[in-house]
């Protein structure tokens, strides 16, 4: 079977683009099909699957004893109604959002739906920020919710965050789900599902508009103020539409998922859930993160559910792999009817992609469909698709329908904006950084690059070319094009490297901060240098030149800090967030200090 074949029988769309080219050397790619129909607000498509399949299961989470507490689609539409009457009935302050500090959990879906379902806006706050509420650090989240003004606080448990609420200085309803009789004047949630639904949630359904903000989306940033991306129902809809005319398999195959992607980012919030919603899937919701610990809870979730779809960042998957390669009873499991692996987030290595392809030949007979996209907070998210069957990684897609790509060309890249119904109105309550963020021509700049894979054939897809700010050039002013080193070289490190940070900013030379993977923390630590020391020489050797190849590396210690910005709610390393909180040992990697391995 060839791979348009694998691709048909898949239910994917085929590879087709237009390209329209400037005298400026710009272009624009965009899809020859054109956007359908698609819902006016999200809470269209709950109604739908509560009046079409109110039987068919929906939602899912971990009870305290192990096993799975379920909704159906009826019983979600049901305390989703309780629960917006509830807030109705709460006269909060007119255009306030309401926010959730708290982690994905069957509670917190319910007050997202039911805010969603009357017009009112959520924001959910990065479990990164609400892991210092725990640590006793309160100014990222006091900083948040100042800038938010909320009407509403959510948390799961007023033991963890009462405190932080109670010091923010916010007038706003606070609502528990475990302890609210601990903090004066919050409410319990199961107060709210015991309210009956009465017309005022239609008639308030009714009023929304594709315009209505559904969502305040946090961009990721070091300080407590970052910028508050402006989600439309449009915005969610359209992108959905988008998603599904790549992948028509979904108009007749409903998608299960097991996913511990936060709701606090676009990635699990709204390509993942609003998957889910459109689509009349089912969600479990996973309890396990892509950490030493609780990967393998995750594991567990993925055997006993055996979903049809995995999303997932490529940390995630690095780490489930050798758990699945020691046991192919469970790797059977979980393979059993998956009908693809989805990553995004950061190119997977193709090291990653060969053993992963090898393992499903071993289990099931036959490979995986492995694919991804390409998106951001502004654009909800995806603005391409690989939907075609692709035979290794790197490849980001063409753009899905109703979403125009230009590529204008910037210091040697080209660059990628994107202009669509998917791309955000702005940034909350800031006129002048929206401004900022769009060209002339209404393109959003989104500060990755791009390239085509074949410029005579674009329709064999887009390469991400790394991200514009965090390029960087050597003394000598060679430009590094950090994205796509780093692919190469955690496939060259493999299996020794979980990751790495590429540094060489006004320096002579590359230099990379390591961080050991599982396996290699098994070996003595003068084999792991010879390792590392010899594979530095062997790129060295293939040449490449002075912005390929690496000649100096350090082993650290310590794994990247969520805390500290170092890795993202997504699981991938923030490249430059480690280079900053770890400058005291970027300067020993080029003292030459006896820990530093030279090539």
């Amino acid at each position: 079977m060839n791979d348009a074949e694998r691709a048909q029988r898949l239910g994917l769309a085929p590879q087709r683009v237009v390209r329209v080219g400037f005298d400026d050397g710009s272009f624009v790619l965009r899809s020859p099909e054109p956007l359908k129909p698609y819902a006016r607000c999200v809470g269209e498509w709950l109604e739908q699957w509560a009046r079409d399949t109110p039987d068919a299961p929906a939602f899912a989470e971990r009870a305290a004893d192990g096993s799975w507490r379920r909704l159906s689609w009826g019983q979600t539409r049901a305390q989703v109604g309780r629960v917006a009457q509830s807030l109705l009935g709460l006269k909060l302050m007119p255009q306030a959002p309401i926010v959730v500090l708290s982690d994905n959990a069957i509670d917190h879906l319910l007050l997202m739906l039911a805010a969603m379902h009357i017009g009112r806006a959520v924001c959910t706050v990065s479990s990164a920020y609400c892991r210092l509420v725990r640590d006793g650090d309160f100014s990222r989240i006091h900083g948040i919710l100042n800038t938010l003004g909320p009407a509403l606080i959510y948390a799961s448990d007023a033991a963890v965050y009462a405190s932080a609420i109670a010091a923010s200085g916010q007038h706003a309803v606070v609502v528990f789900s475990e302890g609210a009789e601990t903090f004066p004047g919050a409410w319990a949630f199961d107060t709210l599902l015991r309210t009956a639904e009465g017309p005022q949630v239609m008639r308030a359904f009714e009023a929304i508009t594709p315009d209505t903000h559904a969502k305040y989306l946090l961009t990721s940033g070091s300080t407590g103020h970052p910028k508050v991306v402006i989600n439309t129902h449009r915005m969610l809809c359209a992108n959905q539409q988008m998603v599904a005319q790549a992948w028509r398999f979904l108009d007749h195959e409903r998608p299960v998922l097991v996913d511990w992607l936060p709701w606090s980012h676009t990635f699990g919030g709204n390509h993942n859930l609003d998957m889910v919603l459109r689509n009349g899937g089912f969600l479990a919701i996973d309890d396990g993160r892509p950490i030493p610990g609780m990967i393998e809870r995750t594991l567990q979730n993925l055997c006993d559910v055996r979903p049809t779809l995995h999303f997932n960042v490529p940390r995630g998957i690095d780490m489930l792999l050798p758990l699945l390669e020691a046991d192919e009873a469970r790797a059977r499991d979980f393979l059993s009817r998956l009908r693809g692996v989805f990553y995004a987030g950061a190119s997977l290595p193709q090291s990653s992609w060969d053993r992963l392809q090898a393992l499903a030949l071993r289990v099931r007979g036959e490979p995986l469909w492995l694919t991804t996209s390409w998106g951001s907070t502004e654009t909800s998210p995806a603005i391409t698709s690989a939907h075609w069957w692709l035979e290794q990684a790197g490849v980001i897609g063409l753009p899905l329908p109703g979403t125009e790509l230009k590529f204008v060309p910037a210091g040697g890249k080209l660059e990628m904006r994107v202009r669509g119904v998917n791309v955000f109105p702005g940034y909350r309550d800031a006129p002048q950084l929206t401004a900022q963020a769009f060209d002339a021509e209404g393109y959003y700049r989104i500060g990755d690059a791009g390239r085509l894979v074949d410029e005579a054939h674009p329709e064999q897809g887009i390469v991400f070319d790394g991200r514009v700010a965090e390029d960087f050039k050597l003394a000598s002013g060679t430009w590094v094009s950090v994205g796509t080193l780093r692919v190469r070289l955690v496939s060259a490190l493999a299996p020794w490297a979980q990751d790495v940070v590429i540094a060489g900013h006004d320096r002579a030379d590359i230099g990379l901060l390591i961080f050991p993977s599982p396996q290699a923390a098994a070996l003595p630590a003068g084999e792991l240098r010879d390792k590392v020391a010899q594979v530095l020489r062997d790129l060295r050797e293939q040449g490449g030149g002075s912005s390929q190849t690496p000649v100096r590396a350090l082993l650290l210690d310590e794994p990247p800090s969520s805390a500290a910005g170092e890795i993202t709610d997504k699981g991938y390393i923030h490249q430059r967030a480690v280079l900053r909180e770890r400058a005291a040992l970027v300067d020993a990697l080029y003292a030459g200090t006896p820990e530093t391995i030279l090539a």
